[in-house]
């Protein structure tokens, strides 16, 4: 089977007066027709640059320097801009963590859908109505011939959220990446709108990159898993067996760290330290001044190499430390 996406020593660099942060570094992994992957880490691990890397929206003072972005085998770094127009948003669509960063304040929603219809599709216009309509049913909002004549100042911010997801669905694209698209919204709609994604991958093969740094939507939504920290995963493979049976130090306090696992009345664990700047990263392994096991080799630079089946970027796995998560 060949991957949907393959993305090979990808390498992003934001740069500034005498100084360049790593915000995406060396980083790898593909995902297949129908599978979801999971993209899991704390704020500033380059999760979101990750996604933004591949749709082409890294604007100065960053650029991709390095690395290949392959979709169904063409390579979307050496692709001419107006090609790269045609694909976003129908073979390959982002759903933001911010929904305005979608939709257009001053334009009708049933505007904005045709449109995205339209610009991908040779159909009607009356066909494109009757697609976003159904878009609108599969994400949960009431009342869609009503709401496609409102504008996205007279939704909710939930609603809004939906909305957006319901434009990224409407041309069936081969890849969707989801930056943490449910923050917003209730537990309720936040089930719907994962079992509506589980669903169109299943149906349509529609590859799918989930955002988050929420372990148990991932425990619960995705097939695989890749952890970053400080711009590289530093951990990846099947969910059943990272999320269970960690073997980076970084993966293990990521989940050993969430309350559910703690005892009732004790103090949360967590990981010691913080998260350092990636203008001023320390030598070799990123998390060693943070790490238990880290020794003397950490200061080298460790290399992926496959630990258990899994891709691991360590040089003291962890042995066998079975753990739980709760989706």
């Amino acid at each position: 089977m060949t991957a949907t996406l393959q993305v090979e020593n990808l390498q992003t660099h934001f740069f500034s007066r005498g100084s360049v942060a790593r915000a995406v570094d060396d980083v790898s992994f593909s995902v297949d027709p129908g599978q979801v992957m999971g993209l899991v880490g704390e704020s500033g691990s380059g999760k979101s640059m990750t996604g933004y890397s591949i749709m082409g929206l890294i604007d100065e003072p960053g650029k991709v320097v390095g690395g290949r972005i392959l979709l169904n085998g063409e390579d979307l770094r050496t692709m001419p801009a107006n090609r790269m127009r045609e694909i976003r948003g129908n073979r390959i669509a982002m759903i933001f963590q911010d929904p305005m960063m979608t939709l257009n304040p001053v334009l009708r929603i049933d505007t904005q859908m045709v449109e995205a219809v339209l610009a991908h599709q040779d159909v009607s216009k009356d066909v494109a109505l009757a697609l976003a309509r159904d878009a609108l049913v599969r994400v949960g909002i009431a009342a869609p011939d009503e709401r496609l004549h409102a504008y996205p100042h007279q939704f909710s911010g939930g609603m809004r959220q939906r909305v957006a997801i319901a434009i990224a669905l409407l041309n069936k694209p081969d890849l969707i990446i989801c930056d943490e698209p449910t923050t917003a919204l209730d537990v309720t709609i936040q089930g719907q709108i994962l079992f509506e994604m589980q669903k169109l991958c299943r149906e349509s093969g529609t590859a799918l990159i989930w955002i988050t740094h929420d372990l148990s939507v991932v425990a619960g939504l995705a097939d695989t898993v890749s952890v970053m920290y400080a711009g590289r995963i530093v951990e990846s493979g099947a969910v059943s067996q990272v999320l269970t049976q960690p073997r980076h130090p970084y993966t293990y306090g990521l989940i050993a760290s969430a309350p559910s696992r703690n005892p009732r009345g004790q103090p949360l664990r967590q990981i010691p330290g913080s998260t350092p700047s990636l203008l001023n990263l320390p030598s070799g392994c990123a998390f060693r001044d943070r790490c238990t096991h880290a020794t003397v080799e950490c200061t080298q630079t460790p290399e992926t190499r496959m630990v258990d089946n899994r891709a691991l970027r360590c040089f003291h796995p962890m042995a066998d430390a079975p753990l739980e998560v709760t989706s």
